[in-house]
């Protein structure tokens, strides 16, 4: 297949198409022009979504993605250009642009400029991508690259150190791009830079307010303003423990004189009882200062978390009770390592997940599961705590069912806590 200018394939027309079976096209063009542009972004972070959710959610993905990529290089994507896979990774995509070497405006100013343009539109619709399967925009590495035609060496080979050096640029972009979100998020942590709202769990027949539970919120307008995005980069920096006990703090300050009677729901990591600030006689003291009593807090635990080891969670469970404190399962589901985390754990509370609970009043199955955990539950000695709760047709099923206690829209969204009088 040879390239000729405006007849070769359009990019639109071959997507999945990885670049080394168009090789000898892009080499036929690099001859021809004498030069070539590349710009590749490094999908990588999408591998988690086909794991999670599966292949075909892994491909509307990709296509989004596709689309995105599209859209930022708007016209200066010609139909002679390749839109095409990577060489080794199916998360990989390349963009090769067929310009004549004389046309240096393009590859001194143009490419870098188009490379700049996708960072910018990944960032703003990004969250496209992966929506509804995860909240925030992933961080996708681009990088570019431009190679001379050498007479002396195969296009093949030309082609190829062309692909390499894109994808090098794309590690060192994402290199320095990690380094700089390491310093903005250690100068948050530094300036506890973060905000405690309280979301209002309430008894579902009576409308009293149970308690709070404390929900962190990084910079207002800012991509931490996300809580997952917070703790999405504790983990790549390594500071989930220094986050976590920030958060922990914060929410404590917030609840100075709760109002008698009423619990405050704290999320916390199993790591929380290596804290000297919460642990012992220190934590007896903070609670007194906040005039807060042991039995005010209850610790949530991911169930998520949880099930990845039992054992250190059943420690911090113990450890919490010891203090007279009350736990917390959240995020459970109707899964077996649901079902097998509430057996393991035995918490005061399960808190059940919105997906179980979002459009429950039209979903008879899913009534009947929740009925079932109800009565787990009960025999367990705990109390269920439905989540995410929008609608009052939600509500009166939930009611029928016997659920005692929820939390959602419905009530009222999370805000800073009022003092008690």
């Amino acid at each position: 297949m040879s390239i000729q200018s405006g007849g070769a394939i359009p990019a639109s027309e071959i997507p999945g198409v990885h670049f080394t079976e168009q090789i000898e096209t892009i080499g036929q063009a690099l001859s021809r022009d004498g030069a070539l542009g590349v710009i590749l972004i490094d999908g990588a972070p999408l591998e988690r979504i086909e794991r999670r959710y599966g292949v075909h959610v892994h491909r509307r993905a990709s296509e989004t993605l596709q689309d995105i990529v599209r859209a930022a290089c708007g016209p200066d994507l010609r139909s002679g250009d390749l839109v095409v896979g990577g060489s080794s990774s199916p998360d990989e995509l390349a963009i090769f642009f067929f310009r004549s070497r004389s046309d240096d405006r393009f590859y001194r100013e143009r490419l870098p400029d188009l490379a700049g343009r996708i960072v910018e539109r990944i960032a703003s619709d990004g969250h496209k991508i992966v929506y509804p399967y995860d909240r925030d925009a992933p961080y996708l590495p681009v990088g570019h690259a431009t190679v001379f035609f050498n007479p002396g060496l195969g296009t093949a080979r030309q082609v190829l150190e062309a692909f390499e050096h894109a994808r090098r640029d794309a590690r060192l972009n994402d290199g320095i791009a990690r380094r700089e979100r390491h310093r903005i998020f250690q100068d948050l942590v530094l300036a506890e830079d973060v905000a405690i709202l309280y979301e209002p769990i309430v008894n579902l027949t009576t409308r009293e307010v149970l308690g709070h539970e404390a929900l962190v919120r990084g910079p207002w307008k800012s991509e931490l303003h996300s809580p997952d995005r917070l703790f999405q980069l504790a983990e790549e920096t390594g500071l989930v423990f220094e986050l976590d006990c920030l958060c922990r703090r914060t929410a404590l300050r917030g609840a100075r004189g709760l109002e008698a009677g009423r619990k405050l729901f704290l999320n916390c990591l199993p790591t929380a009882i290596h804290d000297p600030a919460f642990t012992g006689e220190v934590l007896q003291e903070t609670l007194h200062d906040l005039c807060l009593r042991p039995e005010d807090l209850v610790f949530e635990i991911s169930e998520r978390e949880s099930i990845e080891n039992f054992a250190i969670f059943r420690e911090a469970r113990d450890h919490y009770k010891e203090l007279g404190f009350q736990i917390a399962l959240d995020d459970t589901g109707v899964a077996y390592g649901s079902l097998e985390a509430v057996m393991e754990l035995a918490p005061d509370f399960i808190k059940v997940d919105l997906s179980l609970v979002r459009g429950i009043d039209t979903d008879p199955p899913r009534q009947e599961l929740l009925r079932a955990l109800h009565a787990v539950a009960g025999k367990l000695g705990g109390q269920i705590i439905a989540e995410g709760i929008e609608t009052s047709e939600e509500l009166e099923t939930l009611q029928a069912l016997g659920i005692p206690y929820g939390q959602g829209y419905l009530f009222g969204r999370a805000a800073p806590l009022r003092r008690a009088r």
